[in-house]
This record gives C-alpha cells, sequence and structure tokens, in this order.
C-alpha cells in the first residue's frame, strides 16, 4: 500500500504528536494514520468526534513494548478526507475503508482497541476478516444493536430535529467543542487538549461527520445500523481471544452499558474506573494495561 504524505501540522500540534503519519487511499478515500514501534500489531479506533490524537497518552504508555501502534483516522474526521455529502457516512463504508487499510498494510494477529463508534466500525470489519483478530479490548463502545423498545438518548434525538441539529452541531461545532462535558475529569480535556480536537472540523465544510456519525446510532430497530451490528455482536459472540474491557462509569451516554458488554463476555477482564467517555485522556495506563493483557505481553 503507497503511503502518501500527510497534511503538515501546525506547530503546536505537531508537538504533541511525536508519531509517523501518513495518508492511503483506499476506495478514493484518503485516511490518515499515525504508527508507532514494531511488533504485535494494535489498531485503535477513535469515534465521534474525535481522531488518533484521541490515544497519544495510550501509545506513550506503551512506548518500548513490543507492539506496532496504528492510529487511523475516521473518513470525515482527523485529517481524513471529509465528503460533504452527509449520505456516505455508514457502518458498512466506515467499515470497508478500515478493512481495506488493514488488507492493505497485510496487518494479521492483530489486536483491535475500540472506543465509541471505532468499536463497532473495527468489528464490522473485522468480521468478514476475523482471522486476523486476535485480542480485542473495548472501551466505552456498543458490540451489537439495542434491545428492541430501546429509547434514544437526548444527545441523539436532538441530533434528528430538522434545523436546529444542523445550526448546533455544524454552526456551533457540537459535540467537539464540549467533550469536557463526557468527562470524569473535565480538566482533562482543556486549553491545546481541546484545541486539538476542534482543530481538524474547523468550518463549514469540514465538519459533516458529527452530526452525520450521530444519526447514524440508531433511533429504531428499522435503521440500516442494525443489520450490521448484529454482525458485529455475532463476531464478538464468537471470538474466542482474550477480551479485555476497561470502562469510565461516569460516561453520561455508555456509562451504563458496561452491565451488557459484562453479560455478553462473562470471560472478559474488566476494569471499571469513574473516567468518562473519552477514557483515554484519563486512564491511559489501565487501556495500556489491557493491550498487554490482550497481546500476551
Amino acid at each position: 500500500m503507497q503511503r502518501l504524505a500527510p497534511p503538515a501540522l501546525p506547530p503546536w500540534l505537531a508537538a504533541m504528536l511525536p508519531f509517523e503519519r501518513y495518508l492511503v487511499n483506499v476506495d478514493g478515500i484518503h485516511l490518515h494514520v499515525m504508527e508507532q514501534g514494531a511488533g504485535r500489531p494494535v489498531v485503535m479506533l477513535h469515534g465521534n468526534p474525535t481522531w488518533g490524537f484521541l490515544y497519544r497518552k495510550v501509545a506513550a504508555a506503551l512506548a518500548g513494548d513490543p507492539v506496532r501502534i496504528i492510529l487511523p483516522d475516521l473518513m470525515g474526521l482527523g485529517f481524513s478526507d471529509k465528503p460533504r455529502d452527509a449520505s456516505v457516512h455508514t457502518i458498512e463504508t466506515h467499515a470497508r475503508l478500515i478493512g481495506g487499510l488493514l488488507d492493505g498494510l497485510e496487518l494479521d494477529e492483530l489486536v483491535l482497541v475500540g472506543q465509541d463508534w471505532g468499536g463497532p466500525i473495527g468489528l464490522r470489519a473485522l468480521a468478514d476478516r476475523a482471522n486476523r483478530l486476535a485480542g480485542l479490548v473495548l472501551l466505552n463502545t456498543v458490540v451489537g444493536p439495542p434491545r428492541p423498545g430501546f429509547k434514544p438518548t437526548a444527545f441523539h434525538r436532538l441530533a434528528r430535529v430538522p434545523i436546529l441539529s444542523d445550526l448546533l452541531f455544524r454552526g456551533l461545532d457540537l459535540p467537539q467543542s464540549a467533550l469536557f462535558l463526557a468527562q470524569g475529569d473535565r480538566r482533562s480535556i482543556a486549553g491545546d487538549v481541546a484545541r486539538a480536537y476542534r482543530y481538524p472540523l474547523r468550518g463549514w465544510a469540514r465538519n459533516v461527520a458529527p452530526l452525520a456519525l450521530a444519526r447514524m446510532v440508531p433511533d429504531s430497530m428499522a435503521h440500516p445500523s442494525i443489520e450490521p451490528l448484529r454482525k458485529t455482536q455475532a463476531l464478538v459472540e464468537a471470538f474466542r481471544g482474550k477480551v479485555g474491557v476497561v470502562w469510565g462509569e461516569r460516561d453520561p451516554v455508555l456509562g451504563r452499558v458496561i452491565g451488557f458488554i459484562e453479560r455478553l463476555l462473562p470471560r472478559a477482564r474488566v476494569t471499571r474506573t469513574q473516567a468518562g467517555h473519552f477514557l483515554q485522556e484519563e486512564v491511559p495506563a489501565e487501556i495500556a494495561d489491557a493491550v498487554r493483557y490482550v497481546a500476551d505481553l
């Protein structure tokens, strides 16, 4: 897979990212990727509205371990291409792109680390490549469809209100301007860290994805995300490798989902924390330990 030159970063942001960086073309979309180290491949996938920057502290905690850390930015986020057509944002499309990346980089015996949408997108990609998966780390994510009769969260109901949702998400830069509200320690996303999450999505032309990804969350059992989510759950239930779970219980969106995860995966090693949704900012050492556990380091 040919590696292309990545976009330049402003000095204040480049100083926070001591990684190899490159772009790759997957089905006509340029994905931005950062890497560190050599050894067992560990693919860390973020969700909405973040990017690979989210895992920098986890990568630092694993520096020196025999792992090759791979941090892709999902289409529409970070420094990957940002299509202006919101309809391209489906689980299947994102999974096809991430699957193409895994194939192009020839990653085998990999560990998947998934948080938020990074969990189901990575799992859907691997559902077609189950032989590549050797270990799984779940961080405040979902692994399957909701139960019939579920009620969407207030945040996801807001994302479907005509006009108002566009004003809030695209005009006022939600949720990237308010990530600290989802944290256990709100000081964990402030200053240049908060600025780094906003920077790639600045401007109306660049911020299509956050609203589109919020609308990818099912609001009924007829939603197009339901069937792909069934496939992700089937993969997780059939997987026989090691599973590590690190959870932020102060996450206002997914904090209580840990109960379902524990029932679905009774053999997983679970670490509950008082972190919030973006727990990579608050408990990177615990996440690094989970990676070591599933990778047999």
